[in-house]
């Protein structure tokens, strides 16, 4: 798997490949990702990548032909079977089920835009795919590109010390993840300080139950959408809709 990263900071990205437990996939190759400093495909001697935009506005546009003579030098070395992705809040929303389908292709290749926007003509004719966030704006598209390599490489064998870990993640099933406790037992006198009793009792049905009910009760709270969604699909037990029907929410 291969990642292009197209962007005017790479060296952002530099103390990411070499922390934490994704590492190890960067590391040895597994995930391999290649930064592209998009000054050096500038021809002039202040390495422009940028202008004003045309109708006039503030801010700079990246210009068209540094980014598809870039572009081409990725193409020359990688081939042309990776999508190219552009981070932008005009793009669909990232969600677990796109990064599991990124999980299981080629890689991809992810443009970094910074400034007020890239051309668009540059992303009429190349873009593939374009990702947002959420609804809100960043300095440029780094953040976003780091967010989706993170999540890709966690999936990938061998990564994670658990291979079950991310099957427990939160969106995994469509469903936000339940709470997690460790030591000790007991923080204070206080219920809440206490680790919930059937956490303790070694039963795994038990603990299977109430994992999954907590599970539904705090999507049902924070993100109706997401219930909505498992419902349609299909992904909802008997079980589980006599719990939300409990709720009375």
């Amino acid at each position: 798997m291969r990642f292009d990263v197209l962007t005017l900071f790479p060296e952002l990205f530099e103390p990411f490949l070499h922390a934490g437990v994704t590492r190890r996939a960067f590391e040895s190759g597994q995930v391999d990702v290649k930064l592209w400093q998009l000054r050096d495909f500038a021809e002039d001697n202040y390495k422009r990548v940028d202008d004003r935009p045309y109708g006039g506005g503030p801010g700079m546009v990246m210009l068209v032909e540094p980014l598809e003579r870039a572009l081409r030098a990725v193409r020359a070395q990688a081939g042309d079977a990776a999508p190219l992705i552009h981070f932008t809040p005009a793009g669909a929303p990232m969600t677990q089920k796109r990064v599991r389908e990124l999980a299981a292709g080629p890689g991809a290749v992810l443009l970094c835009g910074r400034y007020e926007g890239i051309d668009q003509r540059f992303i009429s004719r190349h873009v593939d795919e374009e990702i947002s966030l959420g609804d809100f704006v960043l300095s440029g598209g780094e953040l976003p590109a780091l967010a989706l390599l993170d999540a890709v490489t966690r999936l990938q064998p061998g990564v994670l010390n658990d291979a079950a870990s991310h099957q427990q993640d939160s969106f995994s099933d469509g469903l936000l993840d339940c709470p997690h406790y460790s030591r000790p037992e007991r923080l204070g006198e206080a219920a809440a300080d206490a680790v919930p009793a059937v956490l303790l009792s070694g039963h795994h049905a038990r603990v299977a139950s109430w994992r999954r009910e907590q599970q539904l009760r705090i999507t049902a709270l924070r993100r109706p959408d997401l219930i909505d969604a498992a419902r349609a699909a299909g992904a909802l037990s008997p079980a589980d809709e006599r719990l939300l029907a409990s709720l009375q929410l």
